[in-house]
Parts: structure tokens; C-alpha cells; sequence
């Protein structure tokens, strides 16, 4: 889940980050999403962008010691997920963990499914690998790269069991609403890759932006809304503080699950 704004976004591979020691391994293990956020020949617009920001010693530890044991380098070739995951299992994209709280939580409760995180963020890359050492997780993969780039070039047609978007960066300013990850052309991409008889589940706690969701997966032909209008927070996705917290304060959360038709 990716809680974070545009505007107190952790630093992104490449970006400006504290200056601590990294191993050549752990440089190799990350060279393949250092040109990430300029991808020559990249015609989509970036829902995320580089700042300043901070990671801390267990994170960059995380890093340093776990890159090479969890995480699958971007290449521009179909991702074979039997070999990623050393089994066949439905597998479950998410793109945006943040700092991993919720993708740890379902990886947890879902045992049967291999879940593939992706997210750019040295932070939550380290956090999330903190996550899965402590509490011993096996059903779960990272890619840590840009995820139009890996839904376009590594996820093949009608494969996935389903896909997670919690709480993407909402780009609240009008004039940025062109940088939010879910537009026509991303959606459509996603549908493709989506199995029949898959699913994509939404999440935002931003009312305007639940609205173009709605519009947006509405009008995507390989999709179906599973309900009418808003689904119900479904079991398996937690509550996590943040939310928690905007509920008690009077904030409303939009819940959504399309289901891909056949």
C-alpha cells in the first residue's frame, strides 16, 4: 500500500538518498531500477516523483543483505512466475506496497497465492524486506522498478489472479490529475494481464479520485464491477493505521473490485 504523497515521497532509486555505504552487490543487485525513472523510449507519464527523502539504517540493512534473496531485477521479458516462486500458485500483483504493512498481512493470510510487490521506493523496498525476513514470508516477490514498465514488459496476457492499487499517490491538484496511476490506458494494459475470472481491487481515500476509478474501470471492456458502485471493504485487506486513523477523523475510504469477463 502506498500511503505517501507526492510531496513526502522517500527517495526513489537513483534519487538523492543519505550518502552510507553500499556494497558492490547490493549496487549491482539494484543497477537494473536506477534508470527507471527515465526509461528511454518511456511514453507514459510517472505517478511518482524524487525527493529528498529518509531511509533508515534497517531499511538500507534490509537492502543490503535481502535484494538478492526477494527481489526479481525489471528485464524487458515475461517474467516466468513458477521459477520466481519455486511453485505454481495463482499469482496477485501489487503495485504501490509502501512500507509493506498490508502486503505482509495478506501474504500472511493467503498462503496459496504468491504475491508480486512493486514499488520504487528504497524505503518501502527495504521495509517490505524487513517484513518478509521477520515473519518468515515465502509467497512473496518485489520488483522494484517503475510498474507501468513491468505490467508492459514482464507480466504476460491473461495471467494474473488479481491486482492490488491501495491508496496510490492521489495527485489532489488538478492540474496533476494526469499523473494518477490509474488512467484508460493503464487500466486497459492491467485488464489484459488479468486472467478471466481475475479481479483488480482499488483502494483511495480520496473521494474525487474514487470517482474517476470508477469511471476509468467502468469503460475498460474486459472489465466487470463486481458490485453496484463501491464495494465493501472485503476481509482480506487489513485496516492499516493511516486508514484507521482518517476513519476516526471522518475521512471516507472507496473500496473497488472489478472482475475480468472473459
Amino acid at each position: 500500500m502506498n500511503t505517501n504523497t507526492p510531496e513526502n515521497s522517500p527517495a526513489a532509486p537513483g534519487g538523492d538518498e543519505p550518502s552510507a555505504a553500499v556494497s558492490p552487490q547490493t549496487q549491482a543487485a539494484l543497477a537494473s531500477t536506477a534508470h527507471a525513472p527515465n526509461s528511454p523510449g518511456a511514453t507514459h507519464i510517472r505517478s511518482f516523483v524524487h525527493r529528498r527523502g529518509h531511509i533508515t539504517q534497517g531499511q538500507q540493512a534490509a537492502l543490503e543483505r535481502l535484494m538478492g534473496q526477494w527481489s526479481i531485477p525489471y528485464a524487458a521479458r515475461r517474467l516466468d512466475p513458477a521459477a520466481a516462486f519455486g511453485r505454481q500458485a495463482p499469482t496477485v500483483l501489487e503495485i504501490g506496497f509502501g512500507m509493506g504493512e498490508t502486503t505482509e498481512k495478506i501474504a500472511l493470510a493467503r498462503p496459496g497465492d504468491n504475491f508480486l510487490g512493486v514499488e520504487v521506493f528504497n524505503a518501502g523496498v527495504g521495509s517490505l524486506l524487513r517484513r518478509i525476513e521477520d515473519s518468515h514470508i515465502q509467497n512473496l516477490r518485489i520488483i522494484q522498478h517503475d510498474a507501468v514498465e513491468v505490467v508492459r514488459d514482464m507480466i504476460a496476457p491473461d495471467s494474473l489472479a488479481g491486482v492490488h492499487v491501495y491508496f496510490p499517490d492521489p495527485w489532489p491538484k488538478k492540474r496533476h490529475h494526469k499523473r494518477r496511476l490509474l488512467q484508460p490506458p493503464f487500466v486497459s494494459l492491467l485488464a489484459s494481464r488479468i486472467a478471466p475470472g481475475g479481479y483488480i481491487h482499488c483502494a483511495t481515500d480520496w473521494e474525487d479520485y474514487a470517482v474517476q476509478m470508477l469511471e476509468v474501470l467502468s469503460n475498460e471492456p474486459l472489465l466487470a464491477n463486481s458490485v453496484d458502485g463501491y464495494a465493501p471493504r472485503p476481509d482480506y485487506r487489513p485496516l492499516t493505521k493511516f486508514e484507521t486513523r482518517g476513519l476516526r477523523l471522518g475521512h471516507g475510504v472507496w473500496d473497488l473490485i472489478f472482475k475480468r469477463v472473459a
